[in-house]
C-alpha cells in the first residue's frame, strides 16, 4: 500500500494529532512542535469508544496498545471536530521487533479501511525508518525534547511523593496543573530553551511542592514497570495509579528518561555483543553520556534540597540488572523491565506491579518470566504480573491488586 506523504505544504496547512501516555511529558512535547512550526495537538478521548473503535479496526491478536493507539486516532477522526482533509497523525516508532516500529502499519491499513486513507501518517523515528519532506526533527527540537522529558519525569516523581500525603486534597495537582502552565508558557517563547532555564525550574519546583502541607503517615509504596505504553498511559492500564492511591498506596514509577537511556545504551552494546559500525557505537556513546550527566544534575540537585528522594542513576540500574539478565535482552522493554524492578527493590519497593498487554510474549519473559529469579535473591519480594486487554476484567484486576497490597501490608 502506497503511504500518503506529508509535505512541506501540509505543514502550514494541517493539524498534527499524537495520541496520548504521559499527559505532563507530551504536552511540553506538543509545545516544542508548535514553537518549530507545526500545529499539533494531543488526542484526550479515552472514553469506551476508543477501545471500541480499535476492536473494529485491529485484528483482536494484536497486542493491546496497538488497538488503544489506533482506536484513539480513529474516533478523534470520527468525532467530527477535525477538518479531514487538513489532519495529519503521529505515531512512533523505535526501530525494535515489536510496538512501536509495527503499529505503523497496521495503522494505515485501518485507515484505508475506514475510507481515511488519504490522511498522511508521520513517523517519529529517531533511527529514520521513513522519512516525510514536510516533518524533520532538528537538533534544536530533539535537546528541547531531552528537556521536556526531565521536566516531565521531575513533576511526576514529586508528585508522586506528595499526592499519597497531601493534607489538602487538591494541592498536588493544583502544584502539577500551576507548572504545567508556566513550562508551557516558557516554551511557547523561544525556540531555544536553555538548560540554566531548566536547573532553575528544578529548584523553583522543589520549593514550591515542599511547600504542600503533608501528614507523616507512612504508606505502602508500590512500583509499576511493565510495557511503556500500559505502564504510564491511564488509559492502557484502567487508571491503574488512581486506584492504587484510593487504597491508600504511595505510587512508584520510574522515569521516561530511562527508557531513553536503555535504548541508548542498546545501540553502544551491539556492536560489543554482534559487531557492526564504530562511528554508530561512538554516537550512541556521546549521547548516552550526555543524558547521563543531565539525570545526575537532577539527582544532585534533589539531594542538595533534601526534601524528596531522587531516581536511581540509570548506570547503577545497569549494574542491578547484571545478576538477573543478559543485556542483549532487548526486544521491547528487555533487559530493562527486569532493571526496574531490581532497581525499585534497591531504593525500598518491595511491593511491584507488573503491567504487561495480554498476550506480550517479550513482557510474559522478562515480566512475569523473572518474577521468580527477582524473588530467588529478594525473598520480600511482593510481585503480581497483571494483563491488560480489552476482555479484561477491571474488577479481576483490581481484586488481584487488592490481594498484593493486603499481602504488603502484613509485612
Amino acid at each position: 500500500m502506497e503511504r500518503v506523504i506529508f509535505t512541506r505544504e501540509m505543514r502550514d496547512t494541517h493539524t498534527i494529532l499524537i495520541p496520548t501516555m504521559l499527559p505532563i511529558h507530551f504536552h511540553l512535547m506538543s509545545q516544542i512542535f508548535n514553537q518549530h512550526g507545526y500545529k499539533t495537538e494531543i488526542l484526550s478521548n479515552e472514553s469506551q469508544a476508543v477501545v471500541n473503535e480499535g476492536l473494529r479496526n485491529v485484528h483482536n491478536d494484536t497486542c493491546y496498545p496497538a488497538l488503544l493507539v489506533i482506536g484513539q486516532m480513529i474516533d478523534a477522526l470520527e468525532s467530527g471536530k477535525y477538518d479531514l482533509d487538513k489532519v495529519a497523525l503521529l505515531i512512533t516508532q523505535t526501530g525494535g521487533g515489536c510496538r512501536a516500529s509495527n503499529y505503523i502499519h497496521l495503522l494505515r491499513k485501518a485507515l484505508k479501511k475506514s475510507g481515511y486513507g488519504n490522511i498522511p501518517v508521520i513517523s517519529l523515528s529517531f533511527g529514520g525508518l521513513e522519512k516525510n519532506p514536510g516533518f524533520e526533527v532538528t537538533l534544536p527540537i530533539l535537546i528541547q525534547m531531552v528537556y521536556a522529558v526531565l521536566l516531565g519525569d521531575f513533576l511526576t516523581l514529586l508528585s508522586n511523593q506528595c499526592r499519597p500525603y497531601e493534607l489538602h486534597p487538591g494541592d498536588t495537582q493544583a502544584a502539577v496543573d500551576r507548572w504545567e502552565k508556566r513550562l508551557l508558557d516558557d516554551f511557547a517563547k523561544t525556540k531555544i530553551v536553555k538548560y540554566s532555564h531548566v536547573k532553575r525550574f528544578y529548584r523553583e519546583i522543589l520549593d514550591d511542592f515542599a511547600k504542600i502541607p503533608k501528614s507523616d503517615e507512612k504508606k505502602v509504596r508500590v512500583g509499576i514497570v511493565g510495557e511503556i505504553y500500559v505502564k504510564y498511559s491511564p488509559l492502557g492500564n484502567n487508571n491503574l495509579e488512581a486506584f492504587l492511591l484510593s487504597e491508600g498506596a504511595e505510587v512508584v514509577v520510574p522515569g521516561l528518561l530511562d527508557f531513553c537511556l536503555y535504548c541508548v545504551f542498546n545501540g553502544m552494546e551491539d556492536r560489543r555483543l554482534y559487531g557492526g559500525g564504530l562511528l554508530k557505537s561512538l554516537g550512541n556513546g556521546a549521547v548516552y553520556h550526555y543524558l547521563l550527566k543531565k539525570q545526575r544534575d537532577m539527582i544532585d540537585i534533589i539531594k542538595e534540597h533534601g526534601v524528596f528522594s531522587p531516581p536511581t542513576h540509570f548506570s547503577t540500574t545497569v549494574t542491578l540488572s547484571e545478576p538477573y539478565i543478559g543485556h542483549g535482552v532487548k526486544m521491547g522493554e528487555g533487559w530493562l523491565l527486569t532493571a526496574e524492578m531490581a532497581e525499585l527493590i534497591h531504593e525500598g519497593v518491595d511491593n511491584i506491579i507488573c503491567t504487561q498487554p495480554f498476550g506480550c510474549l517479550p513482557n510474559h519473559i522478562i515480566a512475569k518470566g523473572m518474577i521468580r529469579a527477582v524473588k530467588e535473591k529478594n525473598p520480600q519480594a511482593n510481585i503480581v504480573a497483571i494483563d491488560y486487554d480489552p476482555g479484561a476484567s477491571a474488577v479481576n484486576q483490581q481484586n488481584r491488586i487488592k490481594l498484593m497490597l493486603a499481602n504488603a501490608k502484613k509485612g
